[in-house]
């Protein structure tokens, strides 16, 4: 891939997997509305735990969709030939880690890197859903959370 295509394909991918985040975040928004309705307030300490419970798994499911997202696109673009090893790349690129024991050549890097950036975003926007949403959540308790019911 040239240098052209490599960042072309890798914002069309990194675009792609951001859009599908705030999708998931807006409907994990849904869902705890839907739940903290459910509840009369204060609430109590399992139905705050249920919400985040609830919150967590989704946003896991968006990033585990984006993982998946960045492994067809290697696999698409020829840079892995199979699967597993694509999803362990990918995983370890998505988070960041980036083991180094699996490493594409020269003219996919720079497509590689927009998983990693798709990552730190990803992480950074759910991070701060969740404190936002977790705050919002104890001050419509009405109190500071302190553990008691």
């Amino acid at each position: 891939m040239t240098l052209w295509n490599q960042l072309l394909w890798g914002s069309i991918y990194l675009s792609f997997c951001l859009i599908l985040e705030i999708m998931v975040l807006v409907w994990c928004a849904s869902v705890l509305n839907k739940l903290s309705a459910r509840f009369s307030k204060p609430y109590r300490r399992w139905q705050i735990g249920l919400m985040l419970v609830a919150a967590i798994f989704i946003i896991l499911g968006g990033h585990t969709a984006q993982v998946w997202i960045w492994s067809s696109a290697f696999v698409l673009v020829g840079a892995i030939g199979d699967w597993n090893t694509s999803v362990y790349f990918s995983l370890a690129t998505y988070t960041t880690l980036g083991y180094g024991d699996v490493v594409l050549g020269p003219a996919l890097r720079i497509f590689a890197a927009f998983a990693a950036v798709t990552g730190l975003f990803g992480f950074g926007i759910s991070t701060a859903f969740l404190v936002s949403a977790m705050g919002r959540l104890f001050s419509l308790n009405g109190q500071s959370y302190d553990g008691k019911d």
